[in-house]
């Protein structure tokens, strides 16, 4: 899963081998994420999702949406969403993973793995995404934090179903 902000990074993505795009553009206005996302939709050829915003999700006729630790219930987000759409939530836990899965996630995101420019630190690493892995029974985890081909493959490794990056697909 590639994570854009814009049609070119997605697109670009999708390019590269990116299975699915995840539309994350926090500081802009719902009018520039829908305009994104649903040219995302319509064009990218593989399944969008956005983060935080099921509005736009159902509004673009995108694939799901992705929600934060902190955002909506997943039990409002799915009477939202419907069957049909994918619902992931982002956790930094082993235990919020399998209160994910719990709570009718169909994938959690679950990091950061390694330090990023924007989560300075160690990451939890490798065993903590096992733990993670191993919290969540089989609600697939995507790995993402610091992510690049060899680290990525270290994921899927330790146990990972995917991982999701950004300068990956860049």
């Amino acid at each position: 899963m590639a994570v854009t902000e814009s049609v070119a990074g997605g697109m670009r993505a999708a390019s590269r081998g990116a299975t699915h795009l995840l539309v994350r553009k926090p500081q802009a206005s719902a009018a520039e994420q829908y305009q994104v996302l649903s040219e995302l939709v319509r064009q990218a050829g593989v399944p969008v999702l956005v983060r935080g915003r099921v509005d736009l999700a159902l509004a673009a006729g995108a694939a799901g949406v992705n929600l934060p630790e902190g955002d909506i219930p997943l039990a409002a987000a799915r009477r939202l969403l419907g069957e049909d759409r994918l619902l992931g939530r982002s956790v930094h836990s082993a235990a919020a993973a399998a209160e994910a899965g719990r709570a009718g996630a169909d994938f959690v995101v679950f990091g950061p793995i390694f330090e990023t420019p924007t989560h300075p630190g160690p990451g939890v690493g490798l065993e903590g995404l096992r733990e993670a892995v191993r919290a969540a029974g089989s609600l697939p985890v995507l790995a993402i934090g610091g992510i690049d081909r060899e680290r990525g493959q270290a994921c899927l490794a330790a146990g990972a179903a995917g991982y999701a990056a950004i300068r990956l697909f860049a």
